[in-house]
């Protein structure tokens, strides 16, 4: 066995450390709340000085209302309240669609599974609030688990075309299909093929320019039909197409519109091609936010490390024999004492790692063989694939947040996460 000299414990790393996932949880999470902190700081200074120009203006109008009428301000407002009321029920005076006719409440149940929620159409009754919770529940459910299968798709589909052009530049520069090649050396390329996937920020890429072909499209037909200004067009497609459903513009909700039929159902489809974009796409970012993420973790633990290794520096060992004649090793910080006959004939190996153990315990093979557990089993599964001619496969990499479900598991299952230089 290897014994390591007790001594005082200098200032060094904290006994207990945190899990590498938690850590990109916690680090996630401070970079989410200063990224709302900005937020709010940017958009209280370009909104405020508006909202208080619209309230002074508002209220300028009031006086004069009431003085020009002789009409008391509480039962003004209290009018403008019921009409207030009105309009959230979908009763106006000018001339707008009803809002739960049938196709008002198609219209309103595809922003609700969606998860939109624009907010211009509500159930007032309890029981439609009360089948609301239900249908929604299994609504946004199906939808998600819909959105899911539609990003593996179109995944599949990227991936499958980006192979394509990979294999075509490979033959074009001679790398494979040639003639006079090798059975082995086919082989070879062809494993290389296999377990070639394309670069994450590739896909991003396609799936911005997609996304925002489908939004410039989409503009167009609202700022035409709608009336809008084609920025205000632009501005509604990101709000309607991530979900996000401010409700402060919201289309099809005239009575009539040239081409009627034709404009509702290039509506909803321009919604549902948009959403799955800019959902695969948000997916997409967030495997690059995970990148950063990872490539922040190993800056902080590289620092932190060099600092460490500066301070329990383990100097060269120098060999001596003890009374018994057994092999001491020693130097300035660790004194280890091998015996070949019960430690196997760890050496200056077996000093170096009782020099890592900080703790004063005892360190053996089997401790040792625990630590790499993971890389054995890993090495394992692949030798057994190897011996039983099975294809190999990529593992999945332990970089964080590799879930077995969802989003992340297509990510990593479909695309090559490139490593940020560390």
């Amino acid at each position: 066995m290897v014994r390591k000299r007790p001594r005082a414990s200098r200032g060094g790393r904290c006994p207990v450390a945190m899990n590498e996932d938690n850590a990109r949880f916690g680090l996630l999470a401070a970079l989410i709340l200063g990224y709302l902190l900005c937020g709010a700081a940017v958009f209280s200074a370009l909104e405020r000085p508006s909202e208080l120009q619209a309230h002074q203006r508002w209220q300028e109008q009031l006086d004069d209302f009431t003085g020009r009428h002789g009409v008391g301000l509480d039962a003004l407002r209290g009018l403008l309240r019921r009409y207030e009321e009105a309009n959230m029920a979908g009763i106006r005076v000018d001339a707008l669609r009803p809002r739960w006719d049938f196709s008002g409440a198609f219209y309103f149940v595809g922003t609700v599974i969606s998860t939109i929620g624009f907010g211009m159409t509500t159930p007032a009754t309890i029981g439609g609030k009360i089948f609301l919770i239900f249908y929604g529940l299994i609504g946004c459910a199906a939808t998600i688990l819909f959105f899911n299968l539609f990003l593996e798709r179109i995944i599949t589909m990227l991936a499958y075309v980006m192979r394509w052009c990979h294999e075509r530049q490979l033959r074009r520069s001679g790398v494979g299909g040639v003639g006079g090649v090798s059975g082995e050396d086919q082989r070879s390329q062809d494993d290389s093929l296999e377990g070639w996937k394309p670069s994450v920020y590739y896909v991003m890429l396609i799936l911005a320019v997609a996304a925002l072909l489908i939004a410039c499209s989409a503009s167009a037909l609202y700022a035409s039909a709608e009336d809008w200004g084609y920025f205000d067009s632009l501005y509604f497609c990101f709000v309607a197409f991530s979900t996000i459903g401010f409700g402060d513009l919201v289309s099809s909700q005239r009575e009539r519109y040239a081409a009627q039929e034709a404009y509702r159902l290039g509506n909803c489809l321009f919604i549902l091609m948009g959403v799955c974009c800019i959902y695969s796409l948000f997916n997409v970012l967030s495997i690059v936010i995970k990148q950063t993420l990872n490539w922040i973790l190993a800056k902080l633990d590289c620092q932190r490390g060099g600092q460490a290794h500066k301070r329990n520096a383990v100097q060269p060992a120098t060999p001596t024999r003890d009374a018994a004649g057994k092999q001491r090793y020693t130097n300035a910080s660790v004194e280890t004492v091998c015996d070949s006959e019960t430690d196997g004939g760890l050496g200056p190996e077996g000093g170096h790692l009782a020099g890592r153990r900080l703790s004063g315990e005892m360190i053996s093979v089997n401790d040792f063989m625990a630590s790499n557990k993971v890389s054995l089993a890993i090495l394992q599964k692949q030798l057994c694939e190897t011996a039983h001619g099975k294809p190999r496969q990529s593992h999945v990499r332990c970089n964080g947040f590799s879930g077995g479900v969802g989003a992340f598991a297509i990510m990593n299952n479909r695309l090559q996460e490139t490593s940020v230089d560390r």
